[in-house]
C-alpha cells in the first residue's frame, strides 16, 4: 500500500543534489525572506506541494500541483508515511511543512490517534483521563527532516518530558509549525497547547539544527484579548510589505480564522477583530501561501463542520480584502484523486523537486 518508514530512514545519508546546491546562509535568508533556498529565489520555483492527513488513516499525505489550482495525490492516492510507523499514538495528524535556510525541509505533526481505541490501539478513549485533560490529550509532536523530500530523519518529541516542572501537566500539544527566525537565525516551532482542561493557547520555542529537540522553553506566542477563549491552530507567515502575519483560530462564538501583525515573528501582535473565512460553520487550520511571480496570497483552512469535510480557500494581495474562492472542487480550486483531506500546508517547490517526489512514487 505504501512504503514503510524504513525506506526513509535507509537512505538519510545520502543527500538530493539539488538541496546542496541550494544551501542559503542565515543572512541571505534575512535580507530576503522570500528566497525559497540557497541561490534559488522564487523565479526558481515552479510548482506547489502540499501535506495533509485524513482521519481515516492518520497517515501523511502528499500532493502536487504545476499551477497552485489543481492538486494531484502522489502514490495513487495512498499514503506515503505511516502513522502507526512514526508515532508513539501509532498516528499522526496536523502535518506541516517548510523550507529551511539550510535548504532542508521541515516537517512537524501532531503525535495523536483519536480512534486508537476504536483501532484497537489502546484500552481507553484516550491516554488520560478525558475529564482531567480534556479533549485528545496528547502530549507528544513528530519532527522529520529531509534533503529531498524523500529521505528522512525523525524524532518523537515530548514536551511534558522535556519540561516536566512548567509544563508536565499539559493537556494538548498540538498543530506544530515552523519557521526560521532571522534574528535569531534559529529554526522557530510553535504550536497548541493548554495546561489540563484550561483554554488552549499558541506557544513557540526553538529547535536545534539537526530539528530534534527544543533548545528553549516553551514561551507564550500571541495572547488573545479574550483570555477565556481558546486559541490554536497558529500560521505564521510574511506579507508583502515585510511584517509578519499569524492566521489562527478563535474559539470566540462559531470558531473562525482571524489574524494579527507585528514587525516581529513571537511578539508585539496587533489584534485584528474580523474573521477573514467565508464559512457558516466551525473551521480551522489556516495556512497562508503564495502564489508563484504573482503578489497574490491564499489562506487554505479546514472546514471541519461541514459533511464531507473540506478545505475552504480565500486569497488577498494586502491582508485586509479577502476574496472568496470556494472549496475544494466546489469552485476553481480542485483536486483529482483524493477528497476530504484533514489539515493542510502547501510550500512552492521547484520543477526538479516535483518530478524526483513523483517519480519516486510510481
Amino acid at each position: 500500500m505504501y512504503k514503510t518508514i524504513s525506506s526513509y530512514i535507509a537512505g538519510c545519508a545520502s543527500f538530493c543534489l539539488s538541496a546542496i546546491a541550494c544551501a542559503l546562509p542565515a543572512q541571505a535568508y534575512a535580507d530576503n525572506p522570500r528566497q525559497c533556498c540557497g541561490n534559488c529565489s522564487e523565479k526558481d520555483m515552479a510548482a506547489y506541494l502540499m501535506v495533509f492527513f485524513t482521519d481515516e488513516t492518520h497517515d501523511l499525505f502528499m500532493a502536487t500541483s504545476p499551477d497552485g489550482y489543481t492538486f494531484t495525490a502522489v502514490n495513487d492516492g495512498k499514503p506515503v508515511i505511516a502513522g502507526d510507523s512514526i508515532a508513539e499514538q501509532k498516528g499522526i495528524r496536523d502535518p506541516h511543512i517548510s523550507r529551511g535556510p539550510d535548504g532542508a525541509f521541515y516537517l512537524a505533526m501532531t503525535d495523536l490517534h483519536i480512534f486508537a481505541k476504536k483501532e484497537g490501539l489502546r484500552d481507553t478513549e484516550w491516554e488520560r483521563p478525558g475529564e482531567q485533560y480534556g479533549w485528545g490529550n496528547n502530549r507528544g509532536l513528530v519532527l522529520m527532516k529531509s534533503d529531498d523530500l524523500i529521505n528522512w530523519k525523525r524524532t518523537n518529541l515530548r514536551i511534558d518530558k522535556l519540561f516536566p516542572e512548567k509544563f508536565g501537566n499539559i493537556g494538548c500539544a498540538w498543530a506544530p509549525e515552523t519557521i526560521y527566525d532571522p534574528v535569531e537565525k534559529k529554526m522557530m516551532i510553535y504550536f497548541t497547547m493548554r495546561d489540563g482542561i484550561q483554554p488552549s493557547n499558541l506557544y513557540y520555542a526553538y529547535t536545534d539544527d539537526d530539528f530534534t529537540t527544543l533548545v528553549t522553553e516553551p514561551q507564550i506566542l500571541f495572547q488573545y484579548p479574550d483570555t477565556e477563549k481558546a486559541v490554536l491552530d497558529a500560521d505564521i507567515s510574511r506579507t508583502n510589505d515585510g511584517r509578519w502575519c499569524i492566521t489562527y483560530v478563535a474559539h470566540d462564538g462559531t470558531p473562525g480564522i482571524k489574524m494579527a501583525f507585528s514587525d516581529n515573528i513571537n511578539s508585539g501582535w496587533q489584534y485584528v477583530p474580523e474573521f477573514i473565512d467565508f464559512e457558516d460553520g466551525a473551521c480551522e487550520a489556516p495556512n497562508v501561501w503564495k502564489r508563484i511571480g504573482e503578489d497574490k496570497y491564499v489562506v487554505m483552512y479546514d472546514i471541519y463542520s461541514i459533511n464531507p469535510h473540506n478545505f475552504g480557500f480565500v486569497e488577498t494581495s494586502d491582508f485586509k480584502n479577502f476574496k472568496n474562492l470556494g472549496h475544494f472542487n466546489e469552485g476553481v480550486m480542485k483536486t483529482t484523486n483524493f477528497s476530504s483531506p484533514k489539515h493542510g500546508a502547501i510550500i512552492q517547490i521547484s520543477a526538479a523537486e516535483k518530478e524526483a517526489l513523483e517519480n519516486h512514487w510510481k
